[in-house]
């Protein structure tokens, strides 16, 4: 009898609506958004841990970056190279990255939107603070889970000791949703979660005297701060990001200089732009227009003409350029396997929260190593104390098993501590390996106290944490790029709104210089051609 499959049939509108939720939650959880604790998307994730498990770390020489994406999309990330290699080439670039994870070596792109050079000409390792992120990963400090062909295990989030979400931001473009957290700084985000830690209460505005605002790697100016209150308050705002410019005299005439320009603005693009406006008229004092940057910093020259009002030319420049841009804030990240727009507050609780269960699964892994090493030594200090009778025994016994047998039997000896002293060389027989035995003992017992101590006072966890917070900071503090420049609130958001009307109008935007769009486009074609492959 030929075997015949039932078909039930279903409306095709309730099957498409089922695999468009799947598709899309596939792209939320999976690839486009960061988890809160980590702040890391699953493909910047598994490139630190797959160079990590290479020991492609910084004492290491360069790895070429086609093995690093090679050996990601075999273990971990079974998508597309192009999506991989971007994520890659954006951890490593210190004009998108406020502190770089990936230490690069060749032509990794440019402030004027250059493209990393092939995978196979490129090399990169992990940079000195990279490696904060993965500190104590071999002591179960976080949970893991099976890569896509169960093959191998990979980590649901790294315990890393750096505030990786705020300090370094993210962006993704999701199904029906995006976020876009800007880069701070990193002393000012420890020093707002240290007081966070000893004040779960503190206010908003108290955290804000911690953590001006944005920090971003390209400088610049936030004209304001009501737009960094709001988002720290809602998780939504926008702020009023202008270039940094300075005037000189050349050659008789005054001359506009520009020395930062706005994060994820495209240089090149920009004098692009500002000599079509020029050549338009809708800057009418510009005389000459150069590009002088230089492998020593940015440098765009505004020459003016002689009559030019400086005053004037300049804000013209602002408005018909991306000299001036508005950033807008999104503080969107994954909190349980779920999108969730956080508060300043609410995403410094998710990585104080992370580091506590780090830290308590790391004491309570050191503990049990050291209880189960302190059972060994005192096993071994009772058979040094007995030593002529156990070699005795040894001797006697006809076979190994029975010598286990009659260990246990006479002194009470666990299978653990027989197995030690059958392995223990003639060299541990003297009086002074009896000592260290001793003193190790003694040091076990000190550290088995102050491990259950820990375990058991929620402020000694606490100040272990904030120790290695500040042990952190001082080695990898910086000064602030950005500055933040008064201005009268009513007036900002007037400002805000005409840049946002004059960057419509003239159709341009600030451009992503890093490819982090590039990077999240890559994402979802890849899981669009996932879906049609399946299909």
């Amino acid at each position: 009898m030929e075997n015949r499959i039932a078909v039930t049939p279903a409306p095709i509108e309730d099957e498409m609506k089922e695999a468009y939720v799947d598709y899309a939650m596939s792209v939320i959880v999976a690839r486009a958004l960061p988890d809160a604790r980590d702040g890391f998307k699953p493909v910047h994730r598994r490139i630190l841990y797959t160079m990590f498990e290479e020991h492609i770390t910084p004492d290491r020489k360069f790895r070429k970056s086609a093995a690093t994406v090679g050996n990601v999309i075999a273990r971990y990330h079974p998508h597309g190279d192009s999506a991989v290699y971007d994520a890659m080439v954006r951890l490593a670039q210190p004009f998108n990255m406020r502190y770089p994870l990936v230490w690069p070596q060749g032509n990794f792109g440019s402030v004027d939107g250059d493209p990393a050079a092939s995978m196979r000409y490129t090399e990169a390792k992990l940079s000195r603070i990279a490696m904060e992120t993965v500190r104590d990963l071999g002591k179960d400090t976080v949970d893991w889970r099976p890569n896509f062909d169960n093959s191998t295990q990979e980590p649901e989030v790294l315990p890393l000791v750096i505030p990786n979400l705020l300090i370094n931001g993210s962006e993704g473009i999701a199904v029906g949703m995006s976020c876009r957290i800007p880069p701070h700084n990193l002393g000012e985000v420890i020093d707002g979660c240290v007081a966070l830690i000893k004040d779960k209460d503190i206010s908003t505005e108290a955290l804000m005297e911690y953590i001006k605002g944005p920090d971003f790697p390209t400088g610049a100016l936030i004209v304001g701060n009501a737009g960094i209150k709001k988002a720290y308050a809602s998780g939504r705002g926008k702020i009023l990001l202008r270039s940094v410019t300075h005037r000189e005299e050349i050659d008789g005439r005054i001359a506009i200089v520009v020395d930062e320009i706005p994060y994820m603005v495209n240089k090149a693009a920009l004098v692009e732009r500002a000599a079509q406006a020029i050549k338009d008229k809708k800057i009418s004092g510009v005389y000459d227009l150069r590009d002088e940057s230089s492998r020593k910093g940015l440098r765009i020259v505004f020459e003016l003409k002689k009559k030019a009002d400086p005053e004037q030319t300049e804000r013209e420049l602002f408005t018909h350029t991306n000299l001036e841009t508005t950033y807008g804030i999104i503080i969107l990240a994954l909190v349980d396997n779920a999108p969730k727009i956080l508060s300043l507050k609410e995403a410094l609780n998710c990585f104080i929260d992370h580091r506590f269960s780090v830290v308590t699964r790391r004491t309570e892994y050191d503990l049990a190593k050291a209880k189960a090493r302190i059972h060994i030594v005192e096993g071994l200090l009772v058979a040094l104390a007995h030593i002529h009778e156990i070699i005795a025994l040894i001797k006697a016994s006809s076979s190994v098993d029975e010598a286990r047998a009659a260990l246990k039997d006479r002194y009470s000896f666990s299978d653990i501590q027989v197995q030690a002293i059958l392995d223990m060389r003639l060299q541990k027989l003297t009086h002074l390996e009896h000592d260290k035995l001793e003193d190790e003992k003694n040091q076990l017992l000190k550290t088995i106290e102050f491990l259950e101590g820990l375990l058991s006072n929620h402020d000694k966890m606490s100040q272990v944490i904030v120790n290695e917070l500040l042990d952190v900071k001082a080695r990898y503090q910086d000064e602030r790029r950005t500055r933040i420049v008064n201005f009268d609130n009513t007036l900002l958001e007037e400002e805000i709104e005409l840049k946002e009307k004059a960057e419509q109008d003239e159709n341009f935007v600030s451009e992503d210089i890093s490819s982090d769009n590039n990077e999240a486009d890559n994402e979802l074609n890849s899981a669009e051609e996932d879906v049609e492959s399946e299909s």
